[in-house]
């Protein structure tokens, strides 16, 4: 593509609006402006802090207590567990530089950054306040006062690259607001070291003000975190002269972002679960401070677009695991681990939002609620079951199984070309896997590899995405997807639904897909029909699907035998020439050239796992139609 083509694309996809805010800080970090604007000071405060120490802490069980405790003592011993993977040590010295924030911005470190950022979001933090919480130990809160004051003295305002990121900032920002509140008691609490936090909590604030355009070009999470940081630092530290100028730009940006990133319908600009729950834990964070606090209270159009996006998750979750379908981005984030269920298990979050936005007790477990018992948040237990639907991702679901279509309307950038990709789960276990992410940067050819169509549960047609990848984090010629028809069966369960995407029409062809719950599993139709071409061209067509790392058995080119701990379950793929297998990016069957990253799934941020990957292949004039048939219980 030549530079001016790709330029018109750009504009087109990004719109004048966010280049212009791209500009503007691209401006700033060239002139120098952001070297003056966050110089390297350390700041004091004289005032006390606007929120009294948490009164009282949640109640667990013993259970709860005995695993919160081993993970601080964890921590203690200098592990750490990022992203929800193994253990790692924790070392909070990693970023450190002499040289200004803005000036790193040309040097990027000899690491992925994620795995720099993440110890300096403060999740270990959050274990070692829960564990002084359940059992008044002070040795929890005096480590968690050593950590922090070695990483306030390892970096100093606005040097290094801790600093680099306004979001970063904040959400450090915001956990140290929690933990001055939750160790405000402790004996170990001295005088000298809540004062050094609270100048830090000023020194996080002003890092973020000069460079909110950035936040705003990007218009997605990067926006709420900075703006829910901002907010909590002008409402923690009221005596402070930018106090109220932080507060209301934070009220600003956090409503507007709040009500133009999610839909009416419930879907997240981001089409991602993790950035979803990301914006929902922020949410549940402000909605704390604006309880306790604040003199405000939730705008009625922010609330619906909440209450929206609380359904939308819901309607994703697993209420016996808590898992969901790993779409989009997932970057690890977890803003508040204020509970013991693991990094996959979501239901903590839906239970706390449902009691904040839809007033329902969802679930009734009390292992699940102690982040909305942190958020001090309660409920009248749901008492009607409720048909819940996520519009960009219809599901149908029954007896053992569950199955999801993505059929995303982007109205930003998308962060996978995933279009009608199918996620299928049987007795709880998800058998036709989304690739993840695994890592944002890395050695060729994992820098953010896994965002390809050509990795997910979907059909490419000549080799091609289904979008024009032009970056890393950037898909021109965005995809769209629409449904067609869809059936109910007499309990209005949904039993079928026709979606297809204009991704390929650019070389005249279009993709629907049908998907038919059955009695044995499910039936999926794959149909490539001619549009705008001569249909006399030849098409390269490849089915995906991405399973569990099982035993398998291949019979003949059609039919895949897999058997797993508790089930087994046969794939039969019907219209296929020829069908290629691969695991950990080596062919196992077949002929088909392989792809390093072809046959991995990764479960969290930085970690993948062999998984298998079947291709099946067909060079053909259009229509032509693949059938894959699930059948389990065998």
């Amino acid at each position: 593509m030549n530079p001016l083509t790709k330029s018109i694309k750009v504009i087109q996809t990004l719109g004048l609006r966010k280049l212009c805010y791209y500009m503007v800080y691209q401006v700033g970090l060239r002139t120098g402006h952001y070297r003056r604007a966050t110089p390297s000071k350390r700041m004091t405060y004289s005032g006390t802090p606007a929120l009294e120490p948490y009164p009282s802490f949640p109640k667990v069980s013993d259970k709860q207590k005995d695993l919160t405790l081993a993970k601080a003592d964890e921590v203690r011993n200098g592990i750490v567990r990022l992203f929800g993977g193994e253990p790692l040590p924790l070392n909070l010295t990693l970023g450190r530089s002499i040289k200004h924030w803005s000036a790193l911005e040309s040097l990027p470190p000899d690491q992925d950054i994620k795995f720099i950022w993440e110890p300096a979001r403060f999740g270990w933090a959050f274990t070692l306040a829960r564990a002084y919480a359940f059992s008044g130990d002070d040795g929890y809160a005096s480590e968690f006062w050593k950590n922090t004051i070695q990483f306030l003295n390892a970096h100093p305002p606005n040097l290094g690259y801790q600093w680099q990121s306004a979001q970063e900032v904040a959400i450090r920002l915001m956990a140290l607001v929690f933990c001055d509140r939750v160790f405000a008691s402790a004996p170990s609490s001295k005088p000298d070291y809540r004062k050094r936090l609270w100048g830090a909590i000023i020194e996080h604030a002003q890092r973020i003000p000069p460079t909110l355009s950035y936040a705003r070009a990007q218009n997605n999470n990067h926006l709420l975190s900075e703006a829910a940081g901002l907010f909590t630092a002008g409402l923690y530290l009221p005596d402070h002269p930018q106090a109220e100028q932080w507060r209301k730009t934070g009220w600003d940006w956090l409503n507007w972002g709040f009500q133009h990133q999610i839909d009416e319908l419930g879907t997240y600009i981001q089409h991602s679960v993790n950035y979803h729950r990301l914006m929902l834990q922020i949410a549940l964070f402000i909605d704390h401070l604006l309880h306790i606090k604040a003199d405000l209270s939730w705008p009625p159009a922010t609330l619906d677009r909440l209450r929206a996006a609380t359904q939308w998750l819901w309607a994703l979750t697993d209420p016996q695991s808590g898992k969901v379908p790993n779409l989009g981005a997932n970057d690890g984030a977890y803003l508040f681990p204020l509970t013991q269920q693991t990094f996959e298990d979501y239901r903590p979050v839906v239970d706390a939002a449902a009691k904040a936005f839809l007033n329902y007790d969802v679930y009734r477990q009390p292992e699940l609620s102690e982040m909305a018992d942190w958020f001090e948040l309660t409920a009248p237990p749901l008492q009607v079951e409720k048909r819940l639907y996520a519009p960009d991702m219809p599901q149908i679901s029954g007896k053992h199984r569950r199955a999801f279509m993505h059929t995303a309307q982007f109205k930003d950038r998308p962060s996978h070309a995933d279009q009608l990709h199918v996620d299928l789960w049987w007795r709880g276990v998800n058998i036709a896997l989304d690739p993840g992410t695994y890592r944002y940067a890395a050695s060729p050819p994992w820098e953010n590899a896994l965002a390809s169509s050509k990795v997910h549960n979907t059909l490419t047609i000549n080799d091609q995405d289904q979008m024009l990848r032009a970056g890393r984090f950037l898909w021109l010629d965005v995809a769209q997807a629409q449904i067609l028809s869809h059936k109910i069966d007499a309990s209005g369960d949904l039993i079928q639904i026709t979606a297809e995407h204009d991704g390929y029409r650019k070389l005249g062809a279009s993709h629907q897909r049908t998907l038919t719950r059955t009695d044995e599993g499910w039936n999926i139709r794959d149909s490539v029909i001619p549009c705008g071409r001569s249909p006399d061209r030849y098409f390269d067509l490849h089915l995906i699907w991405l399973l569990p790392d099982w035993k398998w058995e291949l019979f003949g080119e059609s039919l895949l035998q897999l058997k797993g701990e508790n089930f087994p379950l046969q794939l039969q793929i019907k219209g296929a020439d020829q069908t290629h297998l691969f695991r950990a990016g080596k062919l196992l069957h077949g002929s088909l050239p392989t792809d390093p990253t072809w046959g991995w799934f990764a479960p969290n941020y930085g970690t993948k796992q062999p998984a298998l990957m079947i291709v099946a292949v067909k060079k053909t004039h259009l229509p032509a139609e693949f059938q894959s048939i699930w059948r389990f219980d065998l």
